[in-house]
C-alpha cells in the first residue's frame, strides 16, 4: 500500500526558507508525478507544486512562484519542497501526493487517494 510521509513544517517567521520533505513508500516512485498541495483554515485545498516523474518538468500556483522549488530525489523515494521567503499566507497544512495533475476548469487536481498526514508550516513573528 503507499505510504506518504510529510515533514519540515514547524513555526517559522515571515521571510524564513524552511524545506519540506516527502517520503514515499509502497509504489515505484520513479514512475509517477508528485505534487504538494496546502489547505489553510477555512479554505480549500490546493495545488502548490508539481513535478513530473523524470523531474524534468514542474508547475507552480501564482502565489509561490518564484519563491518555492519542488525538487525530487528518485534514488531516495523522496519529494523535497524548498520554501524561500515565507509569508503569512503560506501558513497552511502541506501535503503530498502521487500522481499526475489535471484541471477541472476551476481547479487543480490529483486523482487517487495517496495523501500523507501532512506537516503544518505555520508563518508568524
Amino acid at each position: 500500500q503507499v505510504q506518504l510521509v510529510e515533514s519540515g513544517g514547524g513555526l517559522v517567521q515571515p521571510g524564513g526558507s524552511p524545506r519540506l520533505s516527502c517520503a514515499a513508500s509502497g509504489c515505484t516512485f520513479s514512475n509517477y508525478g508528485m505534487s504538494w498541495y496546502r489547505q489553510a483554515p477555512g479554505k480549500e485545498r490546493e495545488l502548490v507544486a508539481a513535478i513530473t516523474n523524470t523531474g524534468i518538468t514542474t508547475k507552480y500556483a501564482d502565489a509561490v512562484k518564484g519563491r518555492f522549488t519542488i525538487s525530487r530525489d528518485n534514488a531516495k523515494n523522496t519529494v523535497l519542497l524548498q520554501m524561500n521567503n515565507l509569508k503569512p499566507e503560506d501558513t497552511a497544512v502541506y501535503y503530498c501526493t502521487r500522481g499526475s495533475v489535471y484541471y477541472s476548469g476551476t481547479y487543480y487536481y490529483t486523482p487517487g487517494n495517496f495523501w500523507g498526514q501532512g506537516t503544518q508550516v505555520t508563518v508568524s513573528s
